[in-house]
């Protein structure tokens, strides 16, 4: 029983991470039909702004020395400024392009930013632990201890999911999102501003990448100019699976595919747990044979259906 619960934390602790980075995804492509491979990149942006640029194994913070608000809203501004950058600098000019074209420019501009952190602070990868406290093991009965960043990580989750659920429900400019979700081109024939609500998309994409650095980091205390990558492809998959399109499938295809991944972890034999990605792969495959358009529908493909 106390292998369960810890297995269970573990699991909402790994889905809230993917939702997290699911839902910045789906925020995009849900108003400009942009599938940003480059959100990744934004991560580990965020995630080396924190430390001097050296050529040194270990990183020296830049900013350790700040009070955690503080660190927080430098961070996450920092990553915002560069999404709202992007939008302005590169897709701006491409939006009435085909959402492949979109895509591959995003491929193009997550290599770039890759390349720049190279120049910047070298190639090797650099230990750099901030929050060290949180790492720690807390005891929630005699016998079940997590790890406390696995219980903030989840908790940061919900208070960002109940946030941005009443800012689009109870905003103007909200509701103005979730209609050119919905349908760009009427809201814009209503009224609706689409270069503001685009750009808003992309502040609020960068806002949840900014954070999603912060915790990454604190959970491994290595940056490399490519961990974006990984992650990015399984936000990528917890996106498809949820839905295009849809935010609340955003977050289920998040939780699936990391409750899924601990499970896997959890009952696989020891010589077989290094595959468990591929056996996550293999569920991915299952499920989109069986359900193409995703375990949550948007209201416009509930009507095409």
């Amino acid at each position: 029983m106390d292998y369960a619960i810890q297995t269970i934390i573990s699991a909402l602790s790994l889905g809230s991470f993917y939702a997290l980075g699911a839902l910045g995804i789906g925020l995009l492509f849900s108003v400009l039909r942009l599938i940003n491979f480059a959100h990744g990149d934004f991560i580990t942006v965020g995630a080396y702004a924190l430390i001097v640029p050296s050529s040194a194994v270990t990183a020296t913070l830049l900013i350790g020395d700040f009070h955690p608000a503080l660190l927080v809203l430098c961070i996450v501004g920092i990553v915002v400024m560069l999404a709202i950058l992007s939008y302005f600098v590169v897709f701006q000019h491409a939006q009435k392009s085909s959402p492949a074209t979109m895509m591959i420019i995003s491929f193009a501009l997550g290599y770039t930013l890759q390349n720049i952190i190279v120049m910047i602070y070298g190639g090797r990868p650099k230990a750099a632990g901030i929050w060290s406290d949180l790492t720690g093991q807390v005891q929630i009965s005699s016998g079940v201890s997590v790890q406390l960043l696995q219980l903030v990580t989840i908790a940061v989750t919900w208070i960002l999911l109940i946030a941005l659920v009443l800012f689009l429900k109870r905003t103007r400019v909200g509701i103005q999102m979730r209609a050119a979700a919905e349908d760009f081109r009427m809201a814009r024939m209503l009224g609706v501003n689409g270069k503001n609500v685009i750009a808003l998309a992309f502040i609020l994409s960068g806002g949840l990448a900014g954070i999603m650095s912060l915790l990454f980091v604190t959970q491994t205390g290595v940056l490399k100019f490519s961990m974006g990558v990984p992650i990015m492809l399984f936000f990528f998959i917890a996106t498809v699976i949820g839905g295009m399109g849809s935010l609340v499938g955003s977050v289920v295809g998040g939780y699936s595919v990391g409750i899924v991944s601990v499970i896997l972890s959890a009952i696989l034999p020891e010589e077989l747990r290094g595959f468990r990605d591929t056996c996550v792969f293999i569920l991915v495959i299952i499920v989109l044979l069986a359900r193409p358009q995703g375990l949550v529908l948007t209201k416009a493909a509930k009507e095409r259906v």
